[in-house]
């Protein structure tokens, strides 16, 4: 296969993208020609941020085709275009083949959680140390446990086995199920794992049975009555809107366990959950808090 790379400003990615797809690119990704430099900018924000722009000022668009022809009469009819104006051509690339597959494996070691507590890909073999181990490969839905989000959050889990195990437990906005999952493994009795994405939905339970374990998964609706523990790995605005939901569905005595949150989202998160309950820090990685309270 072989690559067309292309430099140009915001206002073209969008015209841009659009016609390589017409010119039958097999795919177009975008890049921040800056990205690793004092001049990166950062587009994407959380949602009920204002909606990100199609392209960085200085954007790195590839395409590629299948033959080096096809890439070549790409990039002649792109020159005859209007919108290719402030639009430089950086050449065109030979990808040679590879084991995808294997590639993208490559990349996903298990992960540790504790010393005695990891996830791991159904291609690797667990390390000895381990006595509690997640089977999870990488998938569509959030949640791989590389993320610092999910680690603070499985470490809660491990730390707090006492409080856990054969507890009702509710994962909210699920993901992937490894909260969930997790919570299994430290012996919960009775688990609901919820989402408003379906996909989110099947691939927890798809999870679940490569784990051996049971919990129920569905949408937000499914969620009933109150549960000793309570975790939440989203983001920080929707956790501010699902305040007085999470909270009334947290038993007496039982526990709030809040994620997704920046350091800088700290005093946020505290006001909008005072009302309540008291938020602490618990744990913080790179950037990441983990927030929890106890009813």
């Amino acid at each position: 296969m072989f690559e067309l790379r292309l430099m140009c400003p915001a206002d073209r990615v969008e015209p841009l993208s659009e016609a390589l797809e017409v010119l039958e690119a097999l795919s177009v990704s975008v890049e921040d020609a800056d990205a690793q430099t004092d001049a990166e900018q950062a587009l994407f924000g959380e949602p009920g941020m204002p909606a990100p722009k199609d392209g960085w000022q200085r954007s790195r668009v590839l395409a590629l085709f299948a033959e080096q022809a096809q890439a070549q009469s790409a990039l002649q009819l792109l020159r005859l275009q209007d919108f290719f104006v402030g639009c430089e051509a950086l050449g065109i690339e030979h990808v040679p083949e590879q084991d995808w597959v294997r590639l993208t494996q490559s990349q996903f070691a298990p992960v540790e959680i504790t010393p005695e507590f990891w996830i791991v890909p159904t291609w690797h073999e667990p390390p000895d140390a381990a006595r509690v181990v997640i089977r999870l490969d990488p998938g569509l839905a959030f949640g791989t446990g590389t993320h610092p989000t999910t680690r603070m959050c499985l470490r809660w889990i491990a730390r707090n086995e006492a409080d856990v195990a054969l507890s009702r437990v509710l994962d909210y906005g699920c993901g992937s199920g490894i909260l969930a999952v997790g919570a299994a493994k430290f012996g919960a009795a009775d688990i609901d794992a919820v989402d408003i994405d379906t996909g989110a939905v099947e691939a927890t339970r798809l999870n679940a049975q490569a784990n051996h374990v049971q919990l129920r998964a569905g949408l937000p609706e499914l969620a009933s009555g109150s549960y000793q523990t309570v975790l939440a790995n989203i983001l920080a605005t929707p956790l501010t809107v699902l305040a007085p939901l999470l909270w009334s569905r947290v038993a007496d005595g039982g526990h709030l366990v809040l994620a997704g949150i920046l350091e800088r989202q700290a005093d946020e998160l505290k006001a909008a959950y005072a009302p309540y309950c008291s938020l602490t820090v618990t744990e913080q990685e790179d950037g990441w808090i983990l927030m929890t309270a106890k009813r």
